[in-house]
C-alpha cells in the first residue's frame, strides 16, 4: 500500500509540475509579470528584484519542468524530492500571504489557462505539499526507470528543449494564446456584461479623524459617529465581487475623447500596441511608420495604443519619425493583448484577425 501512494504521489506531482511549468513557459513574460506584482513596494517591498522578473520566471518555470521530469523517470531522486520541497514551500507561502492580505489576486500557477484564486492556488499548493512529504518520507521507494546515460541524456534534452522554447516565445508570440484577445475574439462583445450576471455587493465605508486617528464606519454605523469627528474620506469596499467581463478597461482615448466605438464599428484595422513606449524595442518602433503607411494604403484605419505620457510620444514620435497618433489605454490591459513591445493587431469590426510580434511583419497580411 505505501508503495502505491508513493508512485501514484510520484507521478501526480511530477505531471502536475510539468504541465504548471510548460504553461507558464508558453508565456514567461506573464508570469514575470505576476512576479514583479510580488516583487512591488504593496507586497514585500523588494523592487531591486523588478528588472531580474522575466530572468527569474524563465529559470523558475524551466526548473519546474526539468524536476517533474526528474521526479517521473528516478533521477537523482534526493535532490529532486528536496528541491520540489523547498519549492512548493516558498510557493504555498506566497499564495498565503497572497489570500490573507489581498495583494496579488492572481499567482498565475498556470499562466492564463486556468485563472484560479488565492485562496484556490493555496489549496491547491497544501495539497501538491502533502504529496511531496509522502515522496520525502519514502524516498527509497523511487526508483530510476532507465540507465544512468539515458536518464542523463533526457535531462539534458529537457532542460535544452524548455531554454529553445523559451527564447522562441520571447522573440516571436505564445504559442498558444489563453488570453481573452486571442484570435477569433470580438472585443465589443468581450465588454459586454449579461443582463443576469451577478452584481457586485460593495459597502460604502466613511472615514472620519477621531481624537486625531482614522477611524471607518459603516452606513449602519453613522449614528455612532462623535460630533466633534472630522470627515476624511469615503471609499467602496468590495464585500462580493460579481461578474467581471473577460476584457475590461479597454479604452481608446485622445485628449479626453474616447475613440473605442470609431475604432471597433471600423471594417479594416491596424493597431500598433506599445504599453510603454520609453522601453519599447527600438527595431520595432523603426518598422512602424513604414508599416503604418502600408496600412493607410490599403484602407486600413490605423492607431497606436499606449500607455505612455503625452511627452513620452511626442519624444518617440520625433526620434522615429512616426506621424500616426497614439491613444491611451491602460497598461495592464495593454500588456494582456499581446506581449510584445510593439505588436500588430488587426480587427475587423472589433474581431481579432491577427496577431505578431515586431520581429515578424514578414507574415502580415493587409
Amino acid at each position: 500500500m505505501k508503495n502505491i501512494i508513493t508512485q501514484f504521489s510520484r507521478i501526480f506531482v511530477g505531471i502536475l509540475f510539468i504541465i504548471s511549468g510548460l504553461i507558464k513557459l508558453n508565456d514567461p513574460l506573464g508570469f514575470s509579470y505576476k512576479l514583479a506584482e510580488y516583487f512591488s513596494e504593496p507586497v514585500f517591498n523588494m523592487p531591486f528584484f523588478v528588472p531580474f522578473s522575466l530572468a527569474i520566471a524563465l529559470i523558475l518555470v524551466i526548473l519546474e519542468v526539468v524536476l517533474g521530469i526528474m521526479l517521473l523517470i528516478g533521477f537523482k531522486t534526493k535532490f529532486t524530492v528536496w528541491s520540489l520541497l523547498i519549492l512548493i514551500v516558498m510557493f504555498t507561502f506566497l499564495t498565503f500571504y497572497s489570500a490573507y492580505f489581498n495583494v496579488v489576486k492572481d499567482c498565475g500557477c498556470f499562466g492564463d489557462a486556468l485563472k484560479l484564486t488565492p485562496w484556490e492556488s493555496f489549496t491547491k499548493d497544501i495539497v501538491l505539499l502533502f504529496f511531496i512529504l509522502i515522496l520525502y518520507f519514502n524516498q527509497n521507494l523511487i526508483n530510476p526507470l532507465f540507465k544512468n546515460n539515458i536518464q542523463n541524456i533526457i535531462i539534458y534534452a529537457s532542460i535544452v528543449l524548455c531554454s529553445l522554447m523559451g527564447v522562441v516565445v520571447l522573440n516571436h508570440l505564445p504559442l498558444i494564446d489563453f488570453r481573452p484577445f486571442k484570435l477569433g475574439n470580438n472585443i465589443p462583445e468581450g465588454m459586454q456584461i449579461p443582463d443576469d450576471a451577478e452584481k457586485s455587493v460593495v459597502e460604502m465605508v466613511f472615514i472620519y479623524k477621531v481624537a486625531g486617528i482614522n477611524k471607518e464606519f459603516t452606513e449602519n454605523e453613522l449614528a455612532n459617529i462623535p460630533e466633534d469627528a472630522v470627515f476624511v474620506d469615503r471609499k467602496d469596499k468590495v464585500i462580493t465581487e460579481g461578474y467581471v467581463p473577460p476584457i475590461h478597461d479597454f479604452t481608446m482615448e485622445k485628449d479626453d475623447t474616447d475613440y473605442t466605438a470609431e475604432f471597433m464599428d471600423a471594417p479594416k484595422v491596424l493597431l500598433i500596441v506599445a504599453y510603454d513606449l520609453v522601453n519599447a524595442d527600438k527595431d520595432g518602433l523603426a518598422k512602424m511608420e513604414k508599416l503604418y503607411l502600408q496600412a493607410k494604403a490599403k484602407g486600413y484605419k490605423v492607431g497606436g495604443m499606449t500607455a505612455s505620457t503625452p511627452e513620452q510620444i511626442a519624444a518617440v514620435k520625433k526620434e522615429f519619425a512616426l506621424t500616426f497618433d497614439f491613444y491611451f489605454c491602460d497598461a495592464i490591459t495593454l500588456k494582456t493583448i499581446e506581449r510584445a513591445n510593439p505588436s500588430i493587431i488587426i480587427l475587423e469590426k472589433g474581431t481579432i484577425m491577427q496577431k505578431l510580434h515586431h520581429n515578424d511583419l514578414k507574415d502580415l497580411e493587409l
